[in-house]
């Protein structure tokens, strides 16, 4: 796609800034996409891209994810992404420095002026973070990982959503967690002391194993995830695994996970309410993270932070019993709530 088409597609970001640091040549694109409730919020990958454009149009999008999430979550931040383009792995060339990539990007984010607060995500950690900081005077989450608070939130969506589907409780459910990593692992670990029937895949096989001998869970064959029957799918890892082609065979009753952007398209969520497939919006759903950044910027304790992000389980309860009202999607709804406090229409882009 070329990139002035994907900037007409998901139109309405406030400022894109494409980077590249002189000293390690490394490519990276800052998308703020609104600031209308405070500085632009969210995370910073460090991934392989094909090239720029398909870089910007997964930053953007990715961005407009977070304005909505920072909305719905009902904290003063608005939305924005980040991604640093890695190198491919070719024998021989090695990766520049990662911290001189880090301290390099940090410079970009300085220069707009507290416009973007970067924090960890996808292929980043909590040891990036605090060398972004080293030169960018506002980071997050450069002492602490928001893993375990994503996971919490998660687990409260997936309790309402079971609740308003008829269930009675996660006991005996099957649940197949999608991707092993840092959320995905502490999910499964709450999913099991709460009796539900873990499934665990990894493209890491290791990883998953090792998950499911800490919780009891049973592996999956990563190329099975989105065709093993089970009562929930909770994507915990790459964007865009429900597209076109396997929604229509999604063998769940709930999609409710941790990853962003989970629908490759966004009109997929009408064809999966065709289906009965209740899709829980992942901007909702994977907000427990923000809400902890947002409670170390202001200093609360610990249960005050906990039941903040569990609040996550009764807005997630009223999006659905509001959608079932009017027949809607719980993505129009949500999407609706975050335009009401933000003042304009925001959606994702298709």
């Amino acid at each position: 796609m070329d990139v002035n088409d994907d900037l007409a597609i998901a139109g309405g970001t406030e400022q894109l800034v494409l980077c590249r640091d002189r000293t390690t040549g490394t490519r990276s694109v800052i998308a703020v996409d609104d600031t209308t409730l405070g500085p632009a919020l969210g995370g910073v990958r460090y991934a392989w891209y094909r090239s720029e454009a398909e870089a910007v149009a997964e930053v953007r999008r990715l961005a407009r994810a977070m304005t909505l999430k920072n909305a719905c979550a009902d904290i003063p931040y608005g939305g924005g992404k980040s991604v640093i383009m890695k190198e491919p792995e070719t024998p021989g060339r090695p990766q520049p420095d990662r911290e001189e990539v880090m301290r390099g990007f940090g410079r970009f984010v300085a220069r707009l002026g507290g416009a973007y607060i970067p924090g960890v995500d996808m292929g980043t950690s909590v040891a990036d973070l605090a060398t972004i900081g080293e030169v960018s005077p506002d980071v997050s989450c450069d002492h602490v990982d928001p893993s375990p608070y994503t996971a919490l939130g998660v687990l409260a969506a997936l309790e309402a959503a079971v609740g308003v589907s008829g269930f009675s409780s996660l006991g005996g459910i099957r649940v197949l967690v999608q991707g092993a990593g840092h959320v995905g692992r502490s999910l499964a670990h709450r999913l099991s002391e709460r009796s539900a029937r873990v499934l665990v895949a990894d493209i890491d096989t290791a990883r998953a194993e090792a998950v499911a001998k800490e919780t009891g869970a049973e592996v999956i064959a990563a190329e099975a995830a989105m065709s093993t029957p089970c009562d929930v799918l909770a994507p915990c890892a790459t964007a865009r695994v429900v597209h076109a082609g396997n929604v229509d065979a999604l063998p769940c009753r709930l999609l409710v996970g941790a990853a962003n952007d989970v629908l490759a398209h966004r009109d997929l969520d009408r064809r999966l309410a065709d289906r009965g497939v209740l899709y829980v919006p992942d901007f909702v759903t994977n907000a427990g993270g923000v809400v902890e950044i947002h409670a170390i910027r202001e200093g609360w304790d610990e249960p005050t932070t906990e039941r903040a992000v569990l609040r996550i389980g009764d807005r997630v309860e009223e999006l659905l019993r509001r959608g079932a009202a009017t027949g809607r999607t719980p993505l129009e709804v949500a999407e609706e709530i975050a335009s009401e406090r933000i003042g304009r229409q925001v959606q994702i882009p298709n």
